[in-house]
């Protein structure tokens, strides 16, 4: 039985994706994103599965950056649709709820219901931690935003359910471990990549170009700004000529195995200054081989 590291505590969102990627595991909650990527990177632990974007609250941007600082590979993705629930003591009325805990991206996706409910929104460090910390407190007028099993696990009352703004509240994980996932024959794969492009006019359009140029098809760009080199051409007292120094995130439809990608990441490690391969894997495979 292999063991999978998540942050939060039982019940929270990335327990059930760790399960729903690997189903014969054996979950291990952690505090912090930082502290599942030590996990598995100090052996206590064989994969970790975190959070790393949302179709509606976007990217989650902390653990982009992570993925940079510690020597883990991308092994594995699972989109998991988020079903919100208002949970609080039971014995008590909807009405009578005046405040909302939750992670707060939780709390964004949840916005518009709780506006309506007219309740303050308030950030917890997790969604089912929120409800344990309500159930261990015994707060009477706080509810959690968090799943059923949530509720199910800190005898919590579900007030309603599926309480997302958007019906499609999807959460794609991504599975990391300390060595990559050989490819294998007969599955489509998905390849992540991140890079910083030599300046100049086009340098972008160049760099796309490479991937364009043999048809293999981008499912994602998105640029951050370099945290150790972030700002270039500044002159000594700090005006004109300032601008960001850029990390492009890129993921595309193929294996590293495929010849085709291996000449575009060649023909595109001309034109970077910094490049590393962060995964190649099964693309949406549900059950990921351990």
């Amino acid at each position: 039985k292999i063991l999978v590291a998540y942050q939060g505590v039982p019940g929270a969102y990335s327990e059930a994706a760790a399960l729903e990627a690997y189903p014969t595991c054996e979950p291990r909650p952690c505090e912090q994103f930082e502290d599942a990527f030590e996990s598995t990177e100090q052996f206590s632990t064989d994969r970790a599965v975190l959070p790393f974007e949302n179709s509606l609250g976007g990217s989650i941007h902390r653990n982009y950056d992570l993925v940079l600082t510690h020597r883990l590979h991308i092994v594995g993705e699972v989109y998991f649709k988020v079903r919100h629930c208002l949970l609080a003591l039971p014995g008590q009325e909807k009405s009578a709820l005046t405040r909302a805990l939750s992670h707060p991206q939780a709390l964004s996706q949840c916005d518009g219901y709780l506006t309506r409910l007219g309740v303050v929104k308030e950030e917890f460090d997790d969604t089912a931690g929120a409800a344990a910390h309500i159930q261990r407190e015994g707060l009477f007028g706080h509810a959690a935003i968090a799943s059923r099993r949530a509720a199910e696990l800190y005898g919590m009352h579900v007030y309603d359910e599926d309480i997302q703004d958007d019906e499609s509240n999807v959460t794609r994980f991504l599975a990391l471990a300390r060595e990559p996932l050989p490819p294998r024959e007969g599955v489509p794969y998905k390849t992540s990549i991140v890079c910083s492009l030599r300046e100049g006019s086009g340098a972008l359009f160049k760099a796309l170009s490479c991937f364009a140029l043999r048809d293999i098809n981008l499912t994602k760009v998105e640029s951050r700004p370099m945290r150790w080199n972030p700002v270039s051409g500044s002159r000594k007292d700090g005006s004109g000529g300032m601008q960001f120094m850029y990390l492009f995130y890129v993921d595309f439809d193929a294996s590293m195995a495929d010849e085709n990608a291996q000449n575009a990441l060649r023909h595109l490690q001309e034109q970077t200054t910094f490049f590393r391969v962060l995964g190649s894997y099964p693309a949406d495979d549900s059950t990921l081989p351990a």
